[in-house]
C-alpha cells in the first residue's frame, strides 16, 4: 500500500515536472515566488471547511442511517416500508440537487435561517445516510444470530445486545465500507462550493478567476485532495489492521 502511494506521487512528479516552459505558469502556485506562496496559503486554508464539514457530515449521516437500518432489520411491516422508502427515495437524489434544495428549499418550506455550512451538512449527510443504512444493515445482518439468541437468553434487552453483542462485532466487518463512505464524503464535500462554502475547491475556483491559470491551479487541488485522501485510507486501513488483531 505504502509503495502504490509513492509510486502514484512519484508519476505525478514526473508529469509535472514535463509540464515546463514558457506557456506554463506554476508562478501563480510556485513556493519560490511571492505570489506562489500568498495564493498557496489561500488554497491550504479551504481545508478546514473540507475537513470539517466531511467529518460533521459522515457522523451525522451514520447516526441516522443506524436509525433507519433498525427498522429494516425487523418482521413489522411499517418498519420495513420505512426504510426501503427512505434509502430508495434518499438516493435516487443527485447529491448536487439536494444541495442546492437544502439551501435554497429548506429555507422557505421551514421558514428557518440556515447558513452555508450547516446546509453543506445537512444535505451530504442526508445524501450519504441511506448508503450508511445499507451498511449497517449488511453488517448486522452478517453476525451469527445464535450470539444474538444467546443474548436474549441471558435477559439482555434488545438495545443491550445491540451495543454489547451486535455492533462491536458489526463494525469490525463494516470497517472498510464505512471508510470507503469516509472518502467519498471528502471528494463530495467539493460540490458544497457551488452554494459559497470556502473550501479548497471554492479558493481554487476564485484563484482561477483573478490568476486565469486554471491548468496550474487545478493540478495543485488534485493534489490536495490526493494527499488528503491517501491519509485517510491509510488511517483506515491502520484501524482494520488494529481490530484484526484484537480479533487475533
Amino acid at each position: 500500500m505504502k509503495f502504490r502511494n509513492a509510486a502514484v506521487l512519484a508519476a505525478l512528479a514526473v508529469v509535472l515536472a514535463g509540464c515546463s516552459g514558457d506557456q506554463w505558469g506554476w508562478y501563480v502556485v510556485s513556493p519560490e515566488t511571492e505570489t506562489g506562496r500568498v495564493n498557496l496559503g489561500f488554497m491550504i486554508a479551504g481545508l478546514q471547511e473540507t475537513i470539517s464539514v466531511s467529518l460533521t457530515a459522515i457522523a451525522i449521516s451514520m447516526l441516522v442511517g443506524l436509525f433507519v437500518a433498525l427498522p429494516g432489520l425487523s418482521d413489522n411491516k411499517f418498519g420495513l416500508a420505512f426504510n426501503r422508502t427512505y434509502v430508495e427515495v434518499v438516493r435516487s437524489v443527485p447529491s448536487l440537487v439536494l444541495i442546492f434544495w437544502v439551501y435554497y428549499g429548506l429555507p422557505v418550506v421551514a421558514n428557518i435561517s440556515i447558513n452555508v455550512f450547516w446546509a453543506g451538512v445537512l444535505a451530504l449527510a442526508l445524501s450519504d445516510s441511506a448508503f450508511q443504512a445499507e451498511i449497517f444493515r449488511a453488517g448486522i445482518q452478517s453476525v451469527d444470530k445464535g450470539q444474538i439468541e444467546a443474548g436474549h437468553s441471558l435477559g439482555l434487552s434488545y438495545f443491550q445486545r445491540l451495543r454489547f453483542i451486535i455492533l462491536p462485532q458489526a463494525i469490525r466487518r463494516m470497517l472498510p465500507p464505512l471508510g470507503n463512505q469516509l472518502v467519498y464524503m471528502l471528494k463530495m464535500s467539493s460540490l458544497v462550493s457551488v452554494i459559497g462554502l470556502q473550501d479548497l475547491t471554492r479558493r481554487a475556483n476564485e484563484l482561477v478567476v483573478t490568476e486565469y491559470r486554471p491548468l496550474e491551479i487545478y493540478t495543485v487541488l488534485v493534489l490536495e485532495y490526493l494527499v488528503l485522501i491517501l491519509i485517510v485510507s491509510q488511517g483506515v486501513r491502520w484501524l482494520e489492521r488494529r481490530f484484526k488483531a484484537e480479533r487475533i
